[in-house]
């Protein structure tokens, strides 16, 4: 049965028959992460709107806030344990703050400081989880493998983002907030099995550079290095201003999203619908292109295509917006910047990370992926919170947002450029 997938993949997608069991373990593990994730997604959209619209930049500024403190924890685990073992130690301490909130969940239902307290860790708890994710990958596969596999793996996720948000709706009502809680501790620990059986395959496959710096040592450094590294690296430096632009125009729509939502829909069942119905098709549209675009255009095309397109597509969006700011306009932007995301931005992002040194593939890329990422969200929060106290007018941040989406672009593709340069040859 195993070589008949393995045959199977190799006719579909190109994956070479000894490759077969680590890309099927790398998919299990993101079906499982984002299953788990996406299971508790909407609850926490709608927990957003419910502290008001208007204050969402309060709960921007604390999940940076909270984010902070998380970095030097992770770095001082990244650093002490060894390198294969990061992945059971961040699982295991956020399947302990599962189990806490399905208790909280249980003895204190409707409390606000716990639901705001929820959607601030979940944010928190999202980046550094499927960051942790994709460093696996990226510490295990080489640049060449990650062009043809990682759209492949990454189907996975979209697989579990399109199966998590069915099983929510499903089963919240026989199970209530304390039970999706705990069925999504159950996933994570799942996902942590399945990464295990990531890091084997390549033990039994030793890189040429895993002599210097085995997978069974720790990485040392100081708790905050992954800082210190992006600082002193023009291309990890590139790497952040990337997540940064990314971020920013993510929250733009997301605020004009809360705003149109809330305007159109004010019933919170309602909104949690809407949200289901929008990840659905977004993870719908990622699942195709990821098993039959993505890989096609990184090894055709290349890393700068990925990186590029959508946010030119973006900036088209948020024109559009500004011209028709309606809800259904609104859906179909946010759809394809998501969908894009997943698609091609992300596999992208992170094949950029195939050529850095093994202590940047888990500290410099997770200060990347949660510092800069929340840093950015609470500021660009509250600069799309003046814009609308200023101008009163949305068609102004859409025009904003559009600008910084130019740059976005022009930013992956100079990246692109550095990644070739960088590449083993």
């Amino acid at each position: 049965m195993a070589t008949g997938i393995a045959r199977w993949l190799q006719r579909a997608f190109g994956v070479e028959e000894d490759e077969a069991g680590a890309v099927v373990a790398g998919f299990a593990m993101f079906f499982l992460l984002f299953a788990g994730y996406f299971l508790l997604r909407p609850v926490r959209e709608t927990m957003g709107i419910a502290g008001g619209v208007r204050n969402l930049q309060w709960l921007f500024t604390g999940t940076f806030l909270a984010t902070l403190a998380a970095m030097p924890l992770f770095g001082w685990v990244a650093g002490r344990v060894r390198r294969r073992r990061i992945p059971y130690w961040v699982y295991g301490f956020f399947i302990s703050n599962l189990l806490a909130f399905a208790a909280c969940f249980a003895a204190m239902p409707g409390d606000p400081w716990v639901a705001r307290t929820f959607y601030i860790w979940l944010s928190v708890f999202n980046l550094i989880a499927i960051s942790v994710a994709w460093s696996v990958l990226v510490d295990v596969f080489t640049s060449a493998q990650s062009r043809r596999l990682f759209a492949l793996i990454a189907a996975g996720a979209s697989l579990g983002g399109l199966v998590g948000p069915m099983l929510g709706v499903l089963l919240v009502g026989p199970l209530g907030y304390a039970g999706l809680s705990v069925l999504s501790a159950g996933l994570l620990a799942a996902a942590g099995a399945a990464a295990w059986r990531v890091h084997r395959w390549r033990d039994l496959r030793p890189l040429p550079g895993d002599a210097a710096m085995p997978r069974q040592q720790p990485l040392g450094g100081s708790a905050f290095a992954g800082a210190t590294e992006v600082l002193r690296s023009p291309y990890l430096m590139g790497i952040a201003t990337f997540v940064l632009l990314l971020a920013s125009v993510t929250t733009f729509l997301y605020f004009e999203q809360a705003r149109l939502v809330e305007a159109r829909f004010p019933d919170p069942i309602d909104q949690t619908r809407v949200f289901g119905v929008i990840d659905t098709i977004v993870q719908a549209l990622a699942i195709v292109s990821q098993l039959f675009i993505t890989g096609r255009v990184a090894r055709t095309l290349g890393v700068g295509v990925l990186l590029v397109a959508v946010p030119l597509v973006v900036a088209a969006g948020f024109l559009w917006l500004a011209h028709a700011p309606v809800f259904a306009v609104l859906a179909v932007v946010m759809v394809a910047r998501r969908a894009g995301e997943y698609a091609f931005v992300r596999p992208g992002r992170e094949m950029l990370y195939t050529v850095v040194p093994p202590e940047a593939k888990y500290k410099a890329k997770n200060f990347n992926d949660t510092v800069v990422y929340r840093g950015a969200d609470a500021v660009s929060g509250w600069v799309k919170a003046g814009i609308g106290m200023v101008a009163q007018q949305p068609a102004v941040a859409m025009v904003i947002g559009a600008l910084i989406a130019l740059a976005w672009a022009a930013n992956g593709a100079w990246l692109a450029r550095a990644q070739r340069r960088l590449a083993p040859h």
